[in-house]
């Protein structure tokens, strides 16, 4: 193995009283009541280091804030300096009901969110608290915490490097074991976290959706090789993700192949950031969402890119609805992963074949609202590695103990995504109680280009009901 968790242990809750440091407030609150909500809570006294102690240096660079959602629902965050160099920084989340100022609820089921490319933890999932457009509770973050879950969260290392760097020779040793360590830490955190605030110390329900899945795959399989008593996980849900392709994904195999000698040549060349379309992959995301919000009826250019006529609506729309489009390249041999891949299922034009509309959400603004959420930068190894993953490579160390993985598994998987493709994965487990959802409105795949979408899950108007819902009674089952 060429990483592992063994250092990653539970934290003795004792030595967590004094978490948090400086902490913002988004409301008024009596002074009374704040005072008793900090003194019970244990959220602003000055240091906490001692509550990171075995976790390699991890340490605290911020308290916790705290800013209100909605109702009695509260979202905290707090960042962790995780390495030596000053880019090596992840952020947690939690959100979760409170019954008085900085005391969360008593909430016995909870999740751990890992969320996937060009996004961090609140653009993946809580979308609706970054637009107007949508209740804020239509988010699945938010909509577990109203239903009385403690749901925790995590921004990778990537997520925090500001538009405009330059030099991204920090990013070269950042690689899916790397977020998978991470997992393993902000899990490590949660859980004494959740004891310290009256929620109990048990294991947590992991998610991971899309290239968070593959790093939770990794941190699953590595976790396997830790004494029971130090795991941290109760409950694996991998959401539309493929981590190895099954007989009937033969062709998207060798996909997979062509990406992964691409990437490979590309990271020879010296580059680590981005994606196989070039550098600043997050920065076009968010060019697009923003213009699409500001100039709508103009027409679309994207530097590098060759584009039909379209205006830039249109071009946000086509992001969305036609995904693969964006991300075929006939030159280079680069296929989208699977057919037909997309974020948001749409309506067509007979005449240009562009889409008219994203017919599961709210309206075009809450997709574009989403796309300009982007992060700007990615480190580019995990992608790569992940091609390779799926290709076959038997070299990389993250499927090493799959077979392992005892905890009950939930797939959830949308047609018009990596869908069906993506059970194979979880059936590779050790698990003998696996779950399959799989959120579709046809049922012939000859209509994956106009059925549930990658981001659906977590956007589309229907999915409190066609996903969260089921995803949550899993959870109280299991």
């Amino acid at each position: 193995m060429r990483f592992n968790l063994r250092h990653i242990v539970p934290i003795a809750l004792l030595s967590l009283v004094g978490c948090g440091a400086e902490t913002s407030e988004s409301e008024e609150l009596s002074a009374t009541a704040e005072e008793v909500g900090q003194a019970q809570s244990m959220l602003q006294a000055s240091d906490c280091s001692s509550c990171l102690a075995g976790t390699e240096g991890a340490r605290f660079i911020s308290g916790f804030e705290r800013e209100r959602v909605q109702g009695d629902i509260y979202h905290y965050s707090i960042r962790l300096q995780v390495g030596r160099s000053a880019h090596d920084i992840i952020t947690l989340h939690r959100v979760v009901k409170e019954r008085l100022a900085w005391w969360p609820v008593r909430a016995p089921e909870s999740i751990f969110m890992v969320h996937g490319d060009a996004w961090n933890f609140q653009g993946a999932f809580m979308a609706s608290t970054l637009t107007a457009t949508v209740n804020k509770k239509q988010s699945i973050a938010v909509y577990l915490a109203d239903q009385g879950v403690d749901v925790w969260g995590i921004d990778q290392r990537w997520t925090h490097v500001p538009e405009g760097t330059q030099d991204f020779s920090f990013m070269a040793g950042w690689n899916l074991g790397t977020h998978a360590q991470d997992v393993g830490t902000g899990l490590t955190v949660a859980r004494a976290v959740r004891a310290l605030t009256g929620s109990g110390a048990g294991k947590m329900n992991l998610l991971g959706w899309s290239r968070g899945a593959t790093v939770s795959y990794a941190y699953m399989s590595a976790e396997t090789q830790l004494p029971q008593g130090l795991r941290n996980v109760s409950g694996f849900i991998p959401v539309d993700m493929v981590l190895k392709f099954g007989p009937e994904g033969e062709q998207q195999r060798q996909w997979a192949c062509v990406r992964a000698a691409v990437g490979d040549l590309v990271l020879q060349s010296g580059r680590v950031e981005g994606n196989l379309g070039g550098p600043g992959a997050g920065v076009t995301i968010q060019q697009v969402g923003q213009a699409a919000i500001t100039y709508p009826d103009f027409p679309a250019q994207v530097p590098g890119v060759e584009l039909p006529p379209m205006t830039y609506r249109e071009l946000g729309r086509t992001v969305g609805a036609a995904t693969f489009s964006l991300l075929t390249n006939e030159e280079f041999g680069i296929q989208p992963s699977v057919p037909y891949y997309h974020f948001s299922a749409g309506e067509f034009s007979t005449t240009t074949g562009l889409p008219t509309e994203l017919k599961h959400l709210e309206s075009d603004r809450q997709f574009f609202d989403f796309l300009a959420s982007a992060r700007p930068y990615q480190s580019f190894m995990e992608q790569v590695e992940s091609d390779r993953m799926m290709c076959g490579d038997t070299s990389l160390p993250y499927d090493d103990h799959l077979s392992q993985v005892k905890v009950p598994v939930l797939y959830v998987g949308a047609a018009g995504g990596f869908g069906s493709y993506g059970v194979h994965s979880a059936k590779q487990l050790g698990s003998k109680d696996v779950s399959v959802l799989l959120v579709k409105k046809y049922q012939s795949d000859e209509y994956r280009l106009l059925d549930y979408g990658h981001a659906d899950l977590f956007l589309a108007s229907g999915a409190e009901q066609d996903v969260w819902a089921p995803i949550l009674k899993w959870m109280k089952k299991h």
